[in-house]
């Protein structure tokens, strides 16, 4: 029945770009629900005297409900095109963004109505350890995998782990935040020096994934978010993960030739959630020390965020006009 109403449903979608609908889509979705989280946090933090997350989370919801149902579509007529998705050794790490999502919204939620948010936390917690228990099977089995396959968007599935202790103190007991948060800070040690290695010793990242480069400083700055937040407050480890974060979103930007020269693909997106979350990561940083430099730096990351979002709406819906994505793609 529901597979019937989907097909019906599929008559205002064009078909014939359903099929190269991809799950990196989730990237877009993703990257608006953290900028909405950043923009409450400096609406707390550093006291705006206006008010813009509010809209911003309908706006994000509507987005992300728009590209579930589209892919929902997509696997109702295309179902193998789906499989083989998630069968791809990159595409399937984009699949776990849809935990974070709800572990994002739980945080959100946390001020605005702490039952939606509970359960919130709770769908993206099973849903996080579904996931983290499929990939890490497959990376296991070994099937599939060659180096040249490995980049930063494999810090997706763990990340989420790390994200869990942010909203899971106040839903259950610690030591649940502690098992995901311990499983994600550890994989991201395994998967960052993994990484490396596959960035200095062997062929240059393609270039539709060279975004993902600033996926490398999120799990820290998450990490620190998280572990500050499960101690109450400022630790040594924390900054440790804080400063290290920073550092590579400064490395990161002075590689600007290298993103220049790209064209715009949907893994652009993949610059927005990282620094959404250093944002925050800062914005914290401020609120625990009080040093004015926190409050100079929190400004200046929230406002280059700011554009950065805007110039990514902006390179979407030109993409999407243009029909320059939904497109087939070499694997």
């Amino acid at each position: 029945m529901i597979k019937t109403k989907l097909k019906k449903a599929g008559k205002f979608v064009d078909l014939s770009r359903l099929r190269n609908f991809p799950i990196s889509f989730l990237a877009i979705a993703l990257g608006l629900i953290g900028f909405t989280l950043a923009w409450q946090k400096a609406e707390q933090i550093l006291e705006l005297p206006f008010m813009v997350s509010g809209y911003l989370l309908y706006f994000s919801i509507i987005v992300i409900l728009v590209i579930f149902i589209i892919y929902l579509l997509k696997l109702a007529k295309y179902p193998l095109e789906v499989k083989k998705e998630f069968n791809h050794p990159i595409k399937l790490n984009f699949y776990p963004i849809i935990a974070k999502l709800f572990l994002i919204v739980s945080i959100i939620y946390l001020g605005l109505n702490l039952t939606i948010s509970k359960y919130a936390w709770w769908m993206g917690v099973t849903i996080q350890f579904i996931f983290t228990i499929i990939i890490m099977s497959s990376w296991i089995k070994h099937d599939k995998f060659e180096i040249r396959h490995i980049n930063p968007s494999w810090f997706i599935p763990v990340v989420g782990s790390i994200l869990i202790p942010i909203a899971g103190i106040k839903h259950f007991s610690p030591e649940l935040s502690w098992f995901f948060f311990s499983i994600g800070i550890f994989w991201w040690l395994i998967l960052f020096t993994l990484v490396m290695h596959r960035v200095i010793f062997h062929q240059a990242i393609d270039d539709k994934l060279i975004p993902t480069f600033f996926i490398l400083f999120a799990p820290p700055v998450i990490g620190f978010i998280a572990l500050t937040k499960l101690l109450g407050g400022l630790t040594p480890i924390g900054n440790l993960l804080y400063y290290f974060g920073l550092f590579l979103f400064i490395l990161i930007l002075f590689q600007y030739k290298l993103f220049s020269k790209i064209k715009f693909y949907l893994s652009w997106w993949a610059y927005s959630f990282p620094i959404d979350a250093l944002a925050i990561g800062t914005f914290l940083m401020y609120h625990e020390t009080k040093l004015e430099f926190f409050k100079i730096a929190s400004w200046g990351i929230f406002l280059f965020l700011n554009l950065v979002v805007l110039l990514l709406v902006i390179k979407t819906i030109r993409a999407i006009k243009r029909k320059e994505i939904c497109i087939e793609e070499a694997d």
